[in-house]
């Protein structure tokens, strides 16, 4: 089993900006000290509910700043950025890293973002199966062209080749966000692994697995390898001495930050949205993830592998929104609970 952090450099009200980004890079160092697997970052435009605009960025940062432990991103939002582009950055950073990079990339949403960055409302809609797999064909293939809809250009080298990672072989690993079945069966037609995430419980989780292994079979890749798929589940995780302590915690900070964060999208089309109820949907993710003491925290976690076959966890550890609360928790995950997984 493989435990990470997920990381949103969120900011909660009445802190600044700075004041999340210095967090997360802290949440990264002592995830590391601790012996958590992985790290994983965030990208969000325009809000306060996570203030990394660039995640591949601040995967760089953090790559260089550590020594052994996974650096991925949980997503790079691929509508907002040219697929080369994207496939060069996550290229360098495997590549310099010795192979520590994961790149998760996502559809994002129908915000302002599209009308920003001048991709338009079709990219969301229409183009995002090709630009994963022009991207997919940059991080495999030494020359690549493209005659698609969207993107029509020349046959050009690819450098650097993520393939020459010196005593390794291949490119980084690809993640996609997975919401819906057709982003599942879009996923499992590449044999790519998914990250599901923290709304769902693990009966909707295993759903999609399975419903991610039909997919794949039926494009010909074999049981073995559909059965091997190293899907990401995202979560929350919150250590104290009693599920009362951790959930209290997490239900007095966590719902500001939702009410401002959440409440600061801004569709590109004018179309209505719903927002959950902050309260609510904080008390929903306590009751879904490992928030309480070390022995239940291990136990839901092992719970939530057995019933879906996910082994891997990108589980946010910032909820408190206190930078001395979250080193303490990661350090309690790494400390208390990771023992008792392994």
């Amino acid at each position: 089993m493989r435990v990470g952090a997920f990381v949103l450099a969120a900011q909660f009200p009445g802190q600044g900006q700075g004041e999340a980004l210095h967090r997360a890079v802290r949440t990264t160092e002592v995830a590391e000290e601790s012996g958590l697997d992985s790290v994983w970052l965030a990208e969000h435009h325009f809000v306060p509910y996570g203030t990394c605009p660039s995640a591949v960025t601040l995967a760089g940062l953090l790559l260089g700043r550590t020594r052994g432990i996974r650096v991925g991103t949980a997503v790079s939002v691929l509508p907002n950025i040219h697929p080369v582009a994207l496939g060069e950055q996550a290229a360098l950073l495997h590549l310099l890293s010795g192979g520590r990079f994961s790149l998760g990339v996502g559809r994002g949403g129908p915000w302002v973002d599209l009308e920003v960055f001048g991709s338009g409302l079709r990219a969301y809609e229409r183009d995002f199966p090709e630009s994963l797999d022009l991207l997919l064909r940059w991080l495999r293939e030494p020359r690549v062209s493209a005659d698609g809809e969207r993107y029509r250009f020349r046959e050009v080298p690819v450098v650097p080749r993520p393939d020459e990672l010196i005593g390794g072989a291949g490119g980084p690993e690809v993640v996609v966000a997975c919401t819906s079945a057709k982003s599942v069966r879009l996923a499992a037609e590449r044999a790519l692994p998914m990250l599901l995430g923290m709304h769902c419980g693990d009966e909707e989780k295993a759903e999609m697995v399975a419903l991610w292994r039909t997919h794949a079979i039926a494009a010909g890749h074999p049981p073995e390898e559909a059965d091997a798929a190293a899907h990401v589940s995202a979560g929350v995780a919150q250590i104290a001495d009693s599920r009362t302590e951790a959930t209290e915690t997490l239900v007095k900070a966590m719902p500001g930050w939702l009410r401002l964060g959440l409440g600061a999208h801004v569709t590109v089309d004018g179309r209505p949205r719903s927002m959950r109820d902050p309260v609510a949907y904080t008390e929903l993710l306590c009751g879904l993830h490992p928030v309480g003491p070390p022995g239940l925290a291990a136990d839901r976690l092992a719970a939530t592998a057995e019933r879906t076959g996910i082994t891997r966890f990108a589980l946010l550890v910032e909820g408190s929104g206190d930078l001395a609360a979250t080193e303490e928790n990661v350090r309690r995950m790494g400390a208390e609970v990771l023992s008792r997984l392994r």
